[in-house]
């Protein structure tokens, strides 16, 4: 019995991985289908530091993130109600609509400058979370890791082509 209660946990926390993923994958996808014409017309007018990645990572290594996001998500959200939890679920979506918004400024409304401050604001909000991720599931803190390191590089590209430009 206490095995089939186990097998029973895990296949529900798999499932709400899988959902929290997909969610997350969708909202992501659509923002970026939704600035990626000017990516191929407005984008490659623009000057770029030499460490600019080529196009093609960046789908790959979000898509990734993504699913990184929906996972350590699923397991906050799975914690018992709580001061804390509220919290961490709070700064998840805040960072997450700065995630989101940071496309619509940069691609679609060409304010890079603007994009600049909004990432540092991304940052800020995405050190928060892992830090309170963390304080509830370590696992959960840590898997946002790889999303704070690549947002440190997009802050570093977005200054540097504020600067170009």
């Amino acid at each position: 019995m206490l095995i089939s209660t186990e097998i029973n946990k895990s296949k529900t926390s798999f499932l709400r991985g899988v959902v929290c993923s997909l969610i997350i994958l969708t909202l992501g996808f659509l923002s970026g289908l939704s600035t990626s014409s000017e990516i191929q017309i407005w984008f490659t007018t623009i000057i770029k530091p030499s460490f600019n990645p080529p196009n093609f990572i960046f789908g790959p290594v979000w898509t990734l993130l993504y699913i990184l996001m929906g996972i350590s998500f699923s397991i906050i959200i799975s914690q018992k109600p709580s001061v804390n939890r509220t919290k961490a679920i709070t700064i998840f979506a805040v960072q997450f609509i700065f995630n989101l918004m940071w496309s619509v400024i940069f691609f679609k409304i060409h304010q890079i400058g603007w994009a600049f401050v909004e990432i540092i604001c991304m940052w800020i909000s995405i050190l928060i979370m892992i830090v309170l991720f963390y304080r509830s599931q370590k696992i959960a803190g840590l898997l946002q890791i790889p999303y704070l390191l690549w947002v440190s590089f997009a802050s570093v590209l977005n200054g540097s082509i504020y600067y170009l430009n």
